[in-house]
């Protein structure tokens, strides 16, 4: 199913790259952050961060319109507990995107091959994971390149259009040769401090954080080095159905979007 959805997403994806150079676009480095709003609702973020999103393709929220969610992780490293935490998707029928590094790539061939047999998408958060803004144009590509010539190389797969830049750094210049060279830029609408190993509150923390953030579309991110994540990942899961969301691919997001603009 995700080859169909895929072919669909990159031919409409391909119809927007620009060729131009990147000389002419800003550096300013921007850091993603977004405004929480009260009782779910659906955040919103600064207006330069909209305008440039737009403009090149990048996202960080669905369908506000819709009880619908997306679960992305940041794989920087394996702490154990993505068997776990893809275990529980594939119990719940659940898709969800992993951002690997090149390190991560290296070390969990394996995941990375059970994540793509069981639906799932494999996106691009760079080799190295440096700042894509403190990088030059020859730098960024090699860091993106690697990263997706190595899963190609692990899958035999040739559908990485998905990039997490690092630490949500970014700039007008990054976005824009990113999109030209093939991908998408995530960022999020929901996440919290969960990626330090050393201070994790165990699992009903990580379910109450997470559900009063969620709301319509939200774009989840979510570290897999996080014991409270895996622990918690079933109940979220299943509550938020119980409260009428419903769970769906990046890929389904973009071929939607498109076919809006149509």
């Amino acid at each position: 199913m995700r080859k169909v959805v895929f072919f669909l997403v990159i031919c409409f994806v391909s119809l927007i790259f620009p060729q131009s150079n990147t000389e002419a676009y800003s550096n300013k480095e921007y850091n993603w952050s977004y405004n929480p709003k009260p009782d779910n609702q659906p955040v919103t973020t600064e207006v330069i961060y909209e305008e440039l999103l737009n403009k090149y393709g990048g996202f960080y929220i669905g369908d506000t319109d819709k009880k619908e969610v997306y679960i992305t992780f940041d794989n920087g490293y394996e702490n154990g507990y993505t068997p776990q935490i893809l275990d529980v998707l594939k119990e719940k029928d659940v898709p969800a995107a992993f951002f690997v590094t090149g390190h991560y790539l290296l070390d969990q061939p394996e995941l990375i091959k059970r994540m793509v047999d069981e639906g799932h998408i494999v996106g691009n958060h760079s080799w190295h994971h440096p700042s894509l803004v403190a990088v030059d144009d020859a730098r960024l590509k090699r860091e993106l390149e690697k990263v997706k010539a190595k899963y190609e190389e692990i899958t035999g797969r040739n559908d990485m259009i998905y990039l997490r830049p690092p630490r949500g750094v970014f700039s007008e210049r990054t976005l824009a040769l990113s999109e030209r060279l093939g991908y998408v830029n995530v960022f999020w609408s929901l996440a919290y401090r969960d990626w330090i190993v050393e201070d994790q509150k165990g699992w009903k923390h990580a379910y109450d954080q997470i559900m009063k953030r969620v709301h319509p579309g939200a774009v989840m991110l979510i570290h897999s080095i996080s014991s409270d994540n895996a622990e918690a990942l079933d109940d979220v899961i299943d509550e938020l159905r119980r409260q009428g969301y419903e769970f769906k691919s990046l890929d389904e997001y973009m071929l939607n979007k498109k076919l809006r603009e149509i």
